[in-house]
């Protein structure tokens, strides 16, 4: 068992676009695209707060407004992680403050089709952003009237 910090997930929604943060992992050889997230650190309050740092810090996106969609275990069998993912609205774009190593990353908007068809082609193959963006469409399933 790997012991590790907890996370947070943020999906930057706008009309109809999302944003994603394309970036190198090391560990599968190449760059994905996934939706921004990252540790919490000891100056962060909660996982909002988190959230909303690390959705500036990517994407130099703030936020007026998170909406917390749930909770993911990242990798049961392994690591002890938890990661709170976060539905942002309200945004305004500011500059990006990436950390060092985070320089090479860079961001943009997709269509909901678009990243649907990145999900199922395997372009998109991060776990956490795919069951992310699926807590995303329950959401919206179950605020639909009658349900």
């Amino acid at each position: 068992m790997v012991d590790t910090v907890d996370c947070s997930l943020v999906i930057p929604l706008e009309g109809d676009r999302v944003q994603l943060v394309e970036q190198d992992r090391y560990p599968v050889a190449g760059r994905l695209w996934e939706f921004p997230s990252g540790s919490a650190n000891p100056l962060d309050a909660d996982t909002s707060a988190a959230a909303s740092r690390e959705l500036r810090e990517e994407t130099g996106l703030a936020t007026t407004t998170l909406h917390r969609l749930g909770v993911l275990d990242t990798m049961p069998s392994t690591l002890n992680q938890k990661c709170t993912v976060f539905l942002a609205t309200g945004l305004t774009q500011e500059s990006p403050q990436r950390d060092p190593e985070e320089q090479d990353m860079r961001s943009a908007w997709f269509t909901r089709s678009e990243v649907e068809r990145l999900i199922t082609s395997g372009g998109i193959s991060d776990a956490k952003s795919i069951a992310a963006y699926a807590l995303l469409l329950l959401r919206e399933a179950m605020s639909r009237p009658g349900r």
